[in-house]
């Protein structure tokens, strides 16, 4: 089960309430030192928000191998610091269902059905001006990044969030709020078929 969504939507509290064990997708970006690292326009600031600041590949590589073997091995990665601080296993055992979530999750919903390992794809949203609330209180309680950066790409993600939902959807994600995506979360685990989109590849 794919879940993505805005930076800030719910997505990991909701994945930590439904039940179920979660690969946290944001663990596979790119280290701040790699040179191929996007710039947002017109700034010296790295885009975060940009999927080429995150490595596709290995995540799609850790959900295969988590839905044929039942485990796999994940990079630990620190925002705070944007680097990769370790290596951790990741187990589900015989559960027929995970959720890897991450802001890049749409990004990965046509290779992970070609690999024949997609169950669902949601994408949460909560509307641009409460997702700016709600992230920017938790990315200054972690300390994230420094606070003029954060209200930098505060008030860039919440003009853009439409646009953002938009793209994921296109990518093959179903649009919902939390109360739809914890109903189709359920219909999954319970073995129920959902009616996943068909977006283009």
């Amino acid at each position: 089960m794919l879940l993505c969504g805005p930076s800030g939507s719910g997505k990991s509290l909701l994945a930590a309430r439904s039940g179920l064990p979660v690969l946290r997708l944001d663990d596979f970006y790119k280290e701040g030192t790699d040179p191929t690292l996007p710039q947002v326009l017109g700034s010296t600031d790295i885009d975060w928000d940009h999927p080429e600041s995150w490595d596709a590949d290995t995540a799609v590589a850790a959900i295969t191998e988590l839905c044929r073997t039942g485990r796999t091995n994940v990079p630990v990665y620190d925002i705070s610091l944007s680097e990769r601080t370790g290596e951790e296993s990741v187990e589900i055992g015989r559960t027929p269902l995970f959720i890897a979530e991450g802001i890049f999750a749409a990004e990965i919903v046509a290779r992970c059905r070609e690999e024949g390992v997609l169950a669902d794809a949601l994408c949460l949203s909560r509307g641009p001006a409460r997702t700016f609330r709600r992230r920017f209180l938790r990315d200054l309680r972690e300390g994230r990044k420094s606070v003029p950066f954060l209200v930098r790409r505060g008030w860039r993600l919440m003009r853009a969030e439409r646009s953002i939902v938009a793209r994921q959807t296109a990518l093959g994600a179903h649009a919902c709020d939390r109360d739809e995506a914890m109903g189709r979360l359920a219909d999954a685990a319970a073995g129920r078929r959902t009616q996943p989109s068909t977006a283009a590849s």
